[in-house]
């Protein structure tokens, strides 16, 4: 389901895609088997985390990701993974944790559908 974004939108996830860095699924697979403490986190929404979502990730939607991670993951230089439908969400939420303290935050470029079609493990 391709959304047709508003250029106002494309600006600020362009914005915040300067400050985040992004990662494909090959080097998200392998950042996550070579850190243990690594989080992969899922921010959209709960419909679309409960039709389908990476196997390891933690949910905490954009909605409230901000207000909950400090409880869910306290220590502020864990090294998060974002993502979400196709790579913009991910980016504007790791913006706003990188701007709370979070040292080591990385968006996954294109989502939830790059990790489907690449074969990842999911879960429902």
């Amino acid at each position: 389901m391709a959304h047709q974004h508003s250029p106002a939108f494309l600006a600020l996830v362009d914005d915040s895609k300067a400050r985040v860095k992004e990662v494909d699924v090959a080097q998200t697979l392998a950042r996550l088997a070579a850190n243990p403490k690594a989080v992969l986190v899922d921010v959209r929404e709960d419909n679309e985390w409960a039709a389908g979502h990476a196997a390891p990730a933690k949910h905490l939607g954009k909605g409230i990701i901000e207000r909950d991670i400090d409880a869910a993951v306290p220590e502020k230089s864990t090294e998060l993974i974002l993502y979400c439908g196709g790579g913009f969400r991910s980016a504007l939420a790791g913006d706003a944790l990188q701007k709370m303290g979070y040292t080591n935050v990385r968006s996954m470029a294109g989502g939830w559908r790059a990790w489907s079609e690449a074969g990842a493990p999911t879960a429902k």
